[in-house]
């Protein structure tokens, strides 16, 4: 009688390797953040503090490491759209997803360029971009329903408000959030089809403020 083996379980990380790998996504996060997907894992590597080697024991590759760090943010852009959806006035939901998806992806410019398949092969994030996209299309469709929303707007005009939002780069993130909000506010009352439109939130004066260059 052949004997069945027992089902193997993953081993938890040993405390010094949960150390190392949390030190590395809070690395990750903050240079993604701040310079974008290009920097080199070796750079990322040195600021958590680790070599190389250690770095590739937990991810193996980029597209594992931009997954990893970026899964909360991910899951937040989705809990944003799952909310809006679920919002019986179509309109109302479509507007909240604008502005909370701006100042989300205004806080990390590294976690745009992920959404927007920088890595393509970072299979988790570009799963759930295309989830969230699909629900807000169809936020889209049923805002224009109610008249709200201007026949010709189309889903591809997120990506368009991704690009130009990712555009906005200040060195005060105080600044950076203010921009990213009158920005979204400038294009909710660009896409509506109602005379009415509601005030502005405060211009931001930007005029010799020191920007870094987009890109």
């Amino acid at each position: 009688m052949t004997q069945e083996l027992p089902h193997s379980t993953p081993h938890p990380l040993r405390a010094d390797a949960r150390d190392n790998r949390d030190r590395l996504l809070e690395a990750a996060r903050a240079v993604f953040s701040q310079e974008g997907l290009t920097v080199p894992t070796r750079e990322i590597a040195r600021r958590a503090g680790v070599g190389p080697a250690t770095l590739y024991r937990h991810f193996p590759t980029k597209e594992a490491l931009v997954t990893a760090a970026f899964a909360d943010q991910l899951r937040a852009c989705q809990d944003i759209v799952d909310r809006a959806s679920a919002d019986p006035d179509p309109w109302r939901g479509l507007c909240q997803v604008i502005e909370n998806i701006c100042e989300l992806h205004a806080r990390d410019r590294g976690f745009t360029e992920a959404f927007l398949s920088a890595y393509p092969r970072a299979i988790t994030v570009v799963t759930g971009r295309d989830r969230i996209l699909a629900t807000i299309a169809d936020l889209a469709r049923r805002a224009k329903l109610t008249g709200h929303l201007r026949p010709d707007f189309e889903p591809d005009d997120l990506i368009l408000m991704l690009l130009a939002n990712k555009g906005i780069q200040l060195t005060s993130p105080t600044t950076q959030l203010a921009a990213s909000r009158r920005f979204a506010a400038l294009l909710i009352q660009a896409i509506t089809n109602c005379p009415h439109k509601t005030p502005l939130p405060p211009a931001v004066h930007l005029t010799g403020t020191r920007g870094r260059p987009a890109g």
